[in-house]
């Protein structure tokens, strides 16, 4: 029995090393930034929408404190690339059941001396609403909180 708990605990000490909840790209970045998302699509609205739950992440994940620009260590910039709504699935008629929002955004996160800490092109997320009783509102919805969840996971956890 205490050969067990032996290996049971070097196995356990075994899978430790050092762990940290802090971001490593993120030493002297305690406070960020958020300016208002770039829209290079047609669809009105979407960077108002993207860069409120960016915020709201940030707020919730308090990993970093969102301040003016004026008092952030950093500066997380965005844009929205690419929006798409596509047909997903259809019935046995060959009618639509479901709808896939698509959305693709880039954002860079950098330092107030202008060195950039993250830079990611191409993240692409997605939402995807019933044909039947739902609207593409609630599919751009489910999108962008998404998006912003793996904005603020990209920004504050990629160690």
């Amino acid at each position: 029995m205490r050969v067990i708990g032996i290996i049971f605990g070097l196995a356990l000490l075994g899978g430790c090393g050092v762990y940290t909840f802090s971001g490593s790209g993120l030493s002297g970045i305690r406070s960020v930034a958020v300016p208002q998302f770039e829209n290079r699509t047609v669809e009105y609205g979407i960077q108002e929408d993207l860069t409120a739950a960016v915020i709201d992440q940030l707020i919730a994940d308090n990993t970093l404190k969102v301040v003016a620009l004026a008092d952030a260590d950093a500066i997380l910039r965005g844009e929205v690339v690419d929006y798409k709504r596509i047909a997903y699935t259809y019935d046995k008629n060959d009618n639509v059941q479901e709808y896939k929002v698509n959305i693709t955004v880039s954002f860079a996160l950098e330092k107030k001396d202008g060195k950039i800490v993250l830079n990611r092109n191409g993240m692409l997320e997605y939402g995807i609403f019933s044909a039947s009783d739902e609207s593409e509102i609630e599919g751009k919805a489910r999108a962008v909180d998404k998006l912003a969840r793996d904005i603020v996971d990209e920004t504050t956890k990629s160690w």
